[in-house]
């Protein structure tokens, strides 16, 4: 599988690479994702259809935070894959949650971090949260593909490598969220019209079909945000023009 060519990516383009990479290296990325998305996503339907929180508090905690460490892990690992195929290089997906591990803490303190920091500019206004989403977006990929020694390093760059191209950032979240979002919202529809019509029965198969969708499709937002953050570093950086003399090198 040839890695795609390193070079200043319009939106559509970023797009359609995306697709090229999340099709090229779905078996790796569908493995990541039934290991670190699928797994939380069969517990909160279980708490969903055994009393809900109310009834399993402690164990509903420990699915939360099982799943902040495990969505950790998947990003690193997604990351990892699309990078090294990206530089047309190749990871196992048992490599890149080894590559993953040591990055855990550092990506559950940035997650919380720019939650925070995003919330609280949808607080004040609607327009600074979008301006703070949009300036954070590539951050993990920052952390891990740079080796960043802290979230707030991480954050702090990917601040400064979306200035000047947050237009470009939403645009991409916006097309890339409606993708991933639409199929869950006509399932999720389903779901609550099967509830009513067959009961128990379909409304438990409705949401196993649900937890199968997300496993699906949401590598995807990570192969487009690993793509977004090279191509920021082709366009303020030279980043193609980087590869190519460690190779001549």
């Amino acid at each position: 599988m040839p890695a795609p060519a390193l070079r200043p990516l319009s939106l559509g383009e970023l797009l359609d690479t995306s697709f090229a990479i999340y099709r090229n290296l779905f078996g790796q990325l569908f493995l990541v994702a039934v290991v670190t998305s699928g797994l939380p996503n069969v517990l909160q339907v279980y708490i969903e259809f055994a009393g809900g929180v109310g009834e399993n508090l402690i164990f509903w905690l420990g699915t939360a935070l099982l799943s902040l460490v495990l969505a950790a892990v998947g990003l690193a690992a997604t990351t990892f894959i699309v990078s090294d195929h990206y530089l047309g290089e190749g990871l196992s997906a048992g490599a890149a949650f080894g590559r993953a591990a040591p990055y855990v803490v550092r990506l559950v303190l940035l997650s919380v971090a720019a939650s925070f920091l995003t919330g609280l500019g949808m607080l004040l206004l609607l327009v600074p949260g979008i301006i703070v989403m949009c300036g954070l977006a590539v951050a993990p990929a920052s952390l891990v593909l740079e080796r960043l020694p802290s979230a707030t390093a991480g954050l702090s760059r990917s601040w400064e490598l979306t200035r000047g191209f947050r237009w470009k950032v939403l645009g991409t979240l916006i097309v890339v969220l409606l993708l991933l979002t639409i199929p869950s919202i006509a399932i999720g529809t389903l779901a609550l019209a099967f509830s009513a019509i067959g009961g128990a029965p379909l409304e438990v198969a409705s949401s196993i079909v649900i937890v199968v969708l997300t496993v699906l499709i949401s590598p995807f937002y990570y192969v487009a945000l690993t793509v977004l953050y090279y191509d920021l570093r082709v366009r303020k950086e030279g980043f193609d023009l980087e590869v190519l003399a460690s190779a001549l090198g």
